[in-house]
């Protein structure tokens, strides 16, 4: 199952107003939420979601 993108630890801000979000684990910039783009794309959850050190569970 896909995690919340904002704690995963490829997630990251851009300064680009068109695609201010982005997924350094696939490469890729947009304005989606990044785990919405990939399952769009692929028909499939997120396998990269890796949570960020010190983030807990949930």
């Amino acid at each position: 199952m896909a995690g919340n993108c904002f704690q995963c630890q490829y997630f990251f801000v851009t300064w680009d107003p068109q695609n201010p979000r982005g997924c350094k684990a696939y490469g890729f910039k947009t304005r989606e939420i990044p785990s919405i783009v990939v399952k769009r794309s692929s028909g499939m959850e997120c396998l990269k979601y890796e949570p960020k050190k010190g983030v807990a569970k949930q």
